[in-house]
Formats: structure tokens, C-alpha cells, sequence
């Protein structure tokens, strides 16, 4: 048997308080005997929550197990920026892989945008979700327009769309005095609480059930695979689906990720002629870099001052003080009009790769053991790419766009 690491919970994954709705969410059930299904589910957060739906919705027999109240980990420390646009430009992964693999993958992750807004309205979920435009800032260091203006003639390149806005443009149709900006549409906002929790509920309301449970354990063998719960109980699926987020089980091997730290926070509702045009996703072209957004309450959210050496509980608490002040700092330098005080803030531990793509896929080495790992500033929506991934790979159909995302693909450059 290969074993979850037992000392990480939710309280290691986030801190302080976000400004999502946990109303409604589903309970869990004790699971008082052995169980057999087609699919397990390890994890009820959002990614394990749109695996879930989706193949419930293909009329799989599905399980979830959570150890803890679903979308309370790291779900509820996300700020739910449903981008297409991944952390590492089209620019930067063409040095990577080329100019055809890098817009492969943007050309996946906007199709996957706007696959899981219709989806949304096809299900009628009310979890504030909204499609929106995106701002990529020029870093604000004084380099000049230049690597934007690049990176938008690569995505003219790829179909992609994107308007180049130069200094005065900018300043004139978003009051930010900075060199130039990329304006995109195709991207959305969402409560992303609410939204794992709607769609777990959906799951359910077609059968999947949805246990209380440590999966400590897992024994792949020809017909399934086995999984140990801490309480001596076993689970046989068909199938096993790890979306345990950031929690990575040692069954799995993978080296291109690591774990880091990143702060946000939610200001007061501001007066709405305070807000940007059209209430744009914003984020900046540094490293790390901040983002913002707003919510349907007028709040702006805006988070960043990524640290991969905070990631301990203390180290992201004592940090804490600090990075607030930092954040709200650049929020002031941006809109000096808006109200720069935070009436929630948060920390929270996340996954990145060195590439900044998410890891799906079949776990190599181990029969019918998939996992979903949508990592980076993109896990909502590489967890949506990954619950149609995985269904398909289920029914033994793989497409040479899949070793793009591999667990086991090598590491660039």
C-alpha cells in the first residue's frame, strides 16, 4: 500500500477569512460499511466537485471522499480568477516548447473558459459567476511596451483575443498609468465556494454519494483498485480520481511541482463609479506578480506577494501583517480613489509547476489511478479542462494533447 501523508488538513492549507458563501453545502455521510462503485472521487473540493458532476452526468456510478467539509481547503482560499491566460505567456512557453505547443495549450485553456461558462448556464447555477475581460499590466518597472507588444503579436498569431492598448489608451479608458496593457476577452469570475458546492449537489441528485472518509491506502490491481480508509473500512472502484489538491498522495510521483505561499484580501464595497471600466480581471506581467478583481458586492479583491518560503501555517500567519500592508500599498498606487482597507483577509497554500501547467492524467506506474492537479494561477479552469480529460482517457481515448499535461512529462527547457 502507498499512503496520504496524514499531517496535512485544512488549517495547513489556508488562514484568515475570505469573503465566499458556504451556505449550502452538501453534508457528508459516514460510511458505515465496505463500498464498491465505478469511480472514486478523492477530494470534494472544486476540482474534485467538476469531476464529480461531469461523470455523474455521463451516468457513471461515482463516490466522493473528503476527509473535511468540502471546499473549505484550499477552494476557499482561491480568488477564483477564471482566466485563460496562464502564468506563463504565450511568449514564455514558445521559448519552452515552441510556438505550436505553447498555443496548443492557450488555445485549450480559452476553449475550457468558455466551455464551463456555457456549461454554468446550462446547469442555471447562481454562484456569481460572470465571463469578463482580463487586463495584463506592463510590469510598472519603466522597461517599456516591448515584451507586450511581442506577446500580443503571438497571439494574433494563435487566433487568440487580445487588443495591444498602448500608455495613453490605457490611461484613458482605465485611469492606470502604466507603459501598456493586453485587454482580453473570453475570461470569468466566480464565487468558487458556492460553485463546488452547487456542483457537488448536482452530482448527487443523480446518485453520487458523498462520504465522510481518510483514504490512506491504495492497491491498483487488473479489475480496480482497493482504498485503505483510516478507519479500517475499503472502498473497490473501477476507477480512483485524486483531486486532493495540494495534498499530493506518495503513490504519486511528480517533480515538477512545489508548494507556495500566496496573500489576498477583500476590501469594503467601494462606490461603483470608483471601480475600472466593466470590473476587468487584472493582473501584471512581474514576477510575483498581484491580480484583482471585484465581486458582485463591490468588493475588490486582490491578492499576490507569492512566497515559496512561507508555505509553513506560522510562517503565513506572522507574514501576514505585512502583506496586507504590501497589497494594499498597490492597490492604493493603482485606484488612489478606492477605499484601501481590507475587511477580509486570507493566505493560502498552492501548487505551481515550472512550466505552469496543471498535471492530468493517468499515475504512471498504477492501473486506473488518475489525478487531477490543476495547479497555478489557472486550477478552475484546468480543472474543468481536467474532469473532460480524464472521462475521455476513462474510456481509453488518449490524444498526443495529453502529454502536454502528463504527470510524467519532462521538465522544459
Amino acid at each position: 500500500m502507498q499512503r496520504l501523508d496524514p499531517r496535512t488538513d485544512h488549517d495547513d492549507l489556508r488562514a484568515g477569512r475570505s469573503p465566499w458563501n458556504a451556505d449550502g453545502r452538501p453534508l457528508r455521510r459516514p460510511l458505515e460499511a465496505d463500498r464498491r462503485c465505478d469511480v472514486l472521487v478523492v477530494g470534494a473540493g472544486i476540482t474534485g466537485a467538476m469531476v464529480a458532476e461531469h461523470l455523474s452526468g455521463l451516468g457513471r456510478d461515482v463516490t466522493i471522499l473528503d476527509r473535511e467539509k468540502p471546499g473549505l481547503g484550499s477552494t476557499v482560499a482561491s480568488t477564483a480568477m477564471l482566466q485563460w491566460e496562464i502564468d506563463r505567456s504565450l511568449a514564455e512557453l514558445t521559448e519552452l516548447y515552441g510556438f505550436d505547443a505553447a498555443a496548443e495549450v492557450h488555445t485549450k485553456s480559452f476553449q475550457a473558459v468558455g466551455a464551463l461558462t456555457g456549461h454554468v448556464a446550462t446547469l442555471g447555477l447562481h454562484c456569481r459567476f460572470r465571463p469578463r475581460e482580463t487586463l495584463y499590466l506592463a510590469d510598472g518597472s519603466g522597461s517599456g511596451d516591448g515584451p507586450l507588444r511581442a506577446e500580443a503579436a503571438l497571439r494574433a498569431r494563435a487566433g487568440l483575443p487580445t487588443r495591444f492598448l498602448d500608455h495613453r489608451t490605457l490611461l484613458a479608458d482605465f485611469g492606470i498609468a502604466r507603459e501598456a496593457a493586453l485587454l482580453s476577452t473570453g475570461s470569468a469570475e466566480a464565487d468558487p465556494v458556492c460553485l463546488a458546492h452547487q456542483l457537488l449537489s448536482r452530482a448527487m441528485a443523480r446518485g453520487a454519494a458523498l462520504f465522510d472518509g481518510e483514504a490512506v491506502g491504495f492497491e491498483t490491481a487488473a479489475e480496480g483498485v482497493a482504498v485503505e480508509l483510516a478507519d479500517g473500512l475499503a472502498i473497490e472502484a473501477k476507477t480512483v480520481v485524486l483531486a486532493t489538491g495540494y495534498v499530493m498522495p506518495d503513490i504519486v510521483s511528480a517533480a515538477l511541482n512545489k508548494p507556495s505561499a500566496s496573500w489576498a484580501l477583500a476590501t469594503p464595497p467601494q462606490r461603483p463609479e470608483l471601480l475600472w471600466p466593466r470590473r476587468a480581471l487584472i493582473w501584471e506581467d512581474a514576477e510575483p506578480y498581484a491580480y484583482l478583481r471585484t465581486t458582485a458586492d463591490l468588493r475588490i479583491i486582490i491578492g499576490g506577494e507569492d512566497d515559496p518560503e512561507a508555505v509553513a501555517t506560522e510562517a503565513r500567519q506572522a507574514a501576514m501583517p505585512a502583506k496586507v500592508e504590501a497589497l494594499l500599498g498597490k492597490l492604493h498606487k493603482l485606484f488612489p480613489g478606492v477605499e484601501a482597507r481590507a475587511d477580509y483577509s486570507w493566505s493560502g497554500v498552492f501548487g505551481e509547476t515550472d512550466d505552469g501547467l496543471p498535471l492530468i492524467g493517468p499515475v504512471p506506474g498504477q492501473r486506473h489511478l488518475f489525478a487531477a492537479y490543476g495547479y497555478g494561477g489557472n486550477g478552475i479552469t484546468f480543472s474543468f479542462l481536467a474532469a473532460r480529460m480524464l472521462a475521455r482517457q476513462m474510456g481509453g481515448k488518449h490524444e498526443a494533447w495529453d502529454e502536454r499535461v502528463a504527470l510524467d512529462r519532462p521538465a522544459p527547457g
